[in-house]
């Protein structure tokens, strides 16, 4: 229920803008459960097309594959971020602008599978990844 939803927390979720033909784009963040937990799923309204995915080492080659769910140990922060576990975003209706933001649901799933959504707002950042410094 929504008492579990409280306990996992996210923060910094970032994604870099896009080129203005790009389709592609990966999700970072840094996730914590409380309680032993599997992010199991993401849904964003910009696309249908989102995938948790993992970037190892094969045979010496970086490769990205997609994964059904990434644990969470109890008490433990996973990071998402470049080079690692990353949500990525496929068949973008349009450019992402730096300084915008979107939301992002992610679907954990407790260890009794009891499923709850925990909604993320994610940061558009520069081209280079850096943070857009906000106009006052």
């Amino acid at each position: 229920g929504l008492a579990f939803a409280g306990d996992v927390t996210v923060n910094e979720a970032w994604t870099r803008a896009t080129v203005p033909a790009q389709k592609v784009a990966g999700v970072y963040f840094d996730i914590e459960s409380s309680a032993d937990a599997r992010l199991v799923g993401v849904q964003t309204d910009l696309t249908d097309a989102a995938e948790i995915h993992t970037m190892s080492m094969e045979v010496g080659v970086m490769r990205m594959r997609e994964i059904s769910a990434v644990k969470l140990p109890a008490g433990k922060t996973v990071n998402f971020k470049p080079g690692g576990y990353h949500v990525m975003l496929f068949d973008l209706p349009r450019q992402l602008q730096a300084g915008e933001q979107f939301a992002l649901e992610l679907v954990v799933e407790g260890a009794a599978g009891e499923r709850s959504e925990v909604a993320v707002t994610v940061q558009v950042r520069n081209l280079d990844g850096s943070k857009v410094r906000q106009h006052q």
